[in-house]
């Protein structure tokens, strides 16, 4: 056999084994193909994404191994059992996240409970852990970050061109971590994780770190200031989100759902696979991944990929809609993302404390009278969400109990 016709063969067979890897895993975690050839979900609901995500989920948990193994035992003791919650006593304060911090640990510990995983965000980041100060445990997470560049029903909503999404879309962040941590979720505690992103500390934050900033992909200097902030449902339709109002303002308005497009359902070991793929081909999308080189290239390139090896683009069509919400800083803030004129109007913004205390007494006290099984939460309930970082663990947990019963006899 020739040397081409060897090479030929290879890749033949490369190709031939990416593609079987490729519906193998989608078969595995939920996914079937319809009459015409597109991807298909048997059945719907909360427990169907979670079943979409399991495999991602378990990916970032191994990624993370090493990080649970060593900052775990140490981190847990911030998290709250249901006894450590007095409803009547909750005092929420927000808490800016710097990373390398002992506060930068506890993020991203608390945001591999997450069923379905957190994206790290890119670009611009605020990133806050939210605290009771009255037992010292740890409440929610909220992270802010640049936001997708096309977004249909945002977009649609502002009234954006083209050209003026690219001039004013520095004025919008994405809440791509937002949540709060059990038992505090029992109480609906996202409800005030969420309301939280319409503060006055956000918006005075944002000012202070991204106020004077130079576009990335624009090369121009821009006044940016915090005047939205999106997020949407990971699971569909949210009844956590939905007609979120405080004493008659609005704190997050439904705006609509995406296009079940996307790239999750591709796990991280088969998208190194592709991007290998395209560049041993010469693609460019292989290694164009800094910010500024276009949106989304995790997706692009995964677009590439998989037309490069012969699959229809509905591969990337998931078909989980995901609601998504707008959190409007300004009174006058659609107006001020569509035409750029004005100053905007935020003399509705209230601190996070006083959204907080009034978010208490809406939601998480009547939700405590009328749902009290949130104070039987014990720690061993949060140690079973790291999955199959649990019996690590609990292990390790054992073993430093052992040990100290030791020095103590001693």
């Amino acid at each position: 056999m020739s040397d081409d016709v060897h090479s030929i063969v290879s890749v033949a067979s490369r190709e031939a084994n990416l593609k079987r890897k490729l519906r193998r895993h989608l078969h595995s975690i939920g996914f079937t193909k319809s009459e015409s050839g597109e991807l298909a979900i048997e059945g719907e609901g909360k427990d169907i994404v979670r079943a979409l995500h399991r495999v991602q989920r378990e990916d970032r948990l191994k990624e993370n191994s090493k990080f649970i193994a060593t900052k775990a035992e140490g981190l847990l003791p911030y998290f709250a059992s249901g006894q450590d919650v007095d409803p009547d006593r909750i005092s929420p304060v927000i808490e800016r996240v710097s990373s390398g911090t002992r506060n930068g640990d506890l993020f991203r510990l608390a945001s591999l409970t997450w069923s379905v995983p957190v994206s790290n965000g890119f670009g611009r980041r605020l990133r806050y852990v939210v605290w009771d100060e009255n037992n010292g445990k740890l409440m929610g997470l909220i992270a802010i970050g640049d936001p997708v560049f096309n977004l249909a029903v945002r977009d649609k909503l502002i009234g954006w061109t083209s050209k003026d999404r690219s001039a004013r879309l520095v004025n919008i962040m994405d809440a791509y971590v937002l949540g709060a941590i059990p038992p505090y979720n029992a109480l609906l505690g996202g409800k005030l994780m969420a309301c939280l992103l319409r503060s006055r500390d956000l918006y005075d934050d944002f000012a202070a770190a991204y106020g004077d900033t130079t576009g990335i992909i624009s090369g121009k200097d821009k006044k940016a200031r915090l005047l939205a902030v999106t997020t949407s449902s990971s699971m569909g339709r949210s009844s956590v989100y939905n007609r979120l109002k405080l004493d008659g303002t609005q704190y997050l308005q439904s705006i609509g759902y995406t296009g079940g497009w996307g790239h999750f359902h591709i796990p991280d070991r088969l998208f190194v696979e592709l991007r290998d793929y395209l560049r041993d081909n010469d693609h460019t999308y292989a290694d164009q991944h800094r910010y500024g080189q276009g949106p989304n290239w995790r997706l692009r390139t995964t677009r590439a990929a998989l037309s490069a090896l012969g699959f229809k683009e509905d591969m990337l069509r998931h078909g989980v809609k995901r609601e998504v919400f707008i959190a409007r800083l300004a009174e006058n803030a659609t107006s001020l993302l569509r035409t750029g004129q004005g100053e905007p109007d935020t003399s509705t913004l209230l601190s996070a404390k006083e959204i907080a205390e009034r978010g208490i007494e809406r939601w998480m006290k009547p939700r405590a009278k009328r749902r009290p099984e949130f104070s039987t939460w014990t720690t061993d309930d949060l140690v079973s969400l790291f999955g199959s970082q649990s019996r690590a663990l609990r292990l390790n947990a054992a073993s430093s109990a052992s040990a100290r019963m030791t020095a103590t006899k001693a």
